[in-house]
């Protein structure tokens, strides 16, 4: 069950993060409405990676297609493409 504290709780910051814990974070209110999340670092860098990941993911699938609709490259022409990038 979500955790859910109006952010006034913060007064008493120590109530707010024993409710804290991996795959539990606290959801703080303002004015009724959501504002922020307090997580666990274990769980927010867990995010970060499956963040970067999917990002990463998308760029290969666009690659991907791109590659099916404009033909890809061979191996030398992507060589030549670095060696003319150093110089």
């Amino acid at each position: 069950m979500a955790n859910i504290s109006p952010v006034s709780d913060l007064r008493n910051y120590n109530s707010v993060l024993e409710k804290v814990s991996p795959g539990s974070p606290v959801y703080l209110t303002v004015n009724g409405r959501g504002k922020y999340a307090i997580r666990d670092i274990a769980e927010d860098e867990e995010f970060e990676k499956t963040k970067t990941m999917l990002r990463l993911m998308c760029e290969l699938n666009e690659g991907r297609r791109s590659g099916e609709e404009e033909g890809y490259l061979c191996a030398e022409d992507v060589r030549a493409y670095f060696r003319g990038k150093r110089k």
